[in-house]
């Protein structure tokens, strides 16, 4: 029964952290995005995210992004500073190609830092990729 259970593999999806001005806070913050590599558009986009270190968790965050056309990016949520030390998770639920697909995505602890930042042509800037 299981053999016949196909899950389908999350390809040209990315979570990708920025770091860029906010003129609500006046000052620059690290922003959580949502990227759409895909020909197709992804529907019904719900992301969830966490963050844990040793025996502190912080609150689950649930974001319902609704339907990302291909080639764009959404922001899911600004990450405080003071939990770039935490292990941080997204986990991506969307449907494609008539499938659900699934995929958690992982920062680990103090990974989003400008020293991690590539250039990312769709964003217009540098981030740092979740893994």
């Amino acid at each position: 029964m299981k053999k016949d259970i196909k899950i389908p593999v999350v390809e040209k999806v990315q979570v990708l952290a920025t770091y860029e001005w906010d003129k609500d806070f006046l000052a620059k913050i690290w922003n959580i995005y949502l990227v759409n590599n895909r020909e197709d558009i992804i529907e019904s986009v719900l992301v969830m995210s966490k963050g844990s270190y040793k025996n502190k968790k912080t609150s689950i965050l649930r974001h319902g992004l609704g339907d990302l056309p291909p080639h764009m990016g959404a922001k899911v949520e600004m990450i405080a500073d003071e939990v770039l030390g935490f292990t941080n998770e997204y986990i991506v639920t969307f449907f494609a190609e008539g499938k659900l697909f699934d995929k958690i995505f992982t920062f680990k602890p103090y990974s989003i830092k400008e020293n991690n930042t590539v250039f990312i042509n769709l964003m217009g800037q540098n981030c740092v990729i979740a893994e």
